[in-house]
């Protein structure tokens, strides 16, 4: 089973290259926004406490973000293997990842930070936040507040991994095709 955690700022284009990744290497996908807007949407309790936060541009807390994540690793115990976009956020959710995993007999393969600078990615947000509907991607205000706790709670996270020599750093600003060569790459030389 092979394992990635892809992870970066928002708007750094995790969503987008982990449509190509999953199909590459049959993963299963996992974003946790994508798990976050199906509880809000059918309003369970765990998206009732997201969006009190998501609502505000901070990031939810790891307990409820890990309590979601693990139900829906769950739901697929026959995959090849995930794709971890946007979780794990910080050092306590690594780290339950990592006490989570060999539990269904697995593991964190790598870690791939697509990275970009922190302009370019406001300007892609707020574009996005043009036809996404969402709150917290139409107010420059609370995307940096989102990247302010990226840098505090997340960047950890290289540190981490680079002890584990999982770490990989790739170049996110380009063409699409360009990034998920790069991405293969890297996942191509594990």
């Amino acid at each position: 089973m092979i394992n990635i955690v892809l992870f970066g700022k928002p708007g750094a284009g995790k969503g987008t290259q982990a449509e190509f990744l999953k199909e590459k290497y049959n993963l299963t996908h996992l974003s946790t926004g994508d798990i976050f807007r199906f509880n809000l949407k059918n309003d369970t309790e765990l998206g009732k406490k997201a969006r009190v936060f998501m609502d505000n541009g901070e990031l939810v807390p790891c307990e409820v973000t890990t309590a979601m994540l693990i139900d829906e690793v769950k739901k697929h115990p026959d995959t090849a293997g995930f794709l971890f976009d946007g979780y794990p956020r910080t050092i306590n959710q690594a780290e339950a990842l990592d006490k989570f995993l060999p539990t269904i007999g697995s593991s964190v393969t790598a870690t791939i930070a697509l990275e970009a600078d922190d302009e370019i990615l406001v300007a892609r947000l707020l574009e996005r936040g043009k036809t996404s509907g969402r709150a917290d991607d139409q107010d420059e205000e609370k995307i940096r507040v989102r990247y302010q706790e990226y840098n505090e709670k997340t960047a950890p996270l290289i540190d981490y991994y680079k002890a584990q020599n999982k770490f990989h750093a790739v170049n996110g600003i380009g063409e699409i095709k360009d990034i998920t060569e790069r991405l293969t790459s890297v996942i191509d030389n594990l």
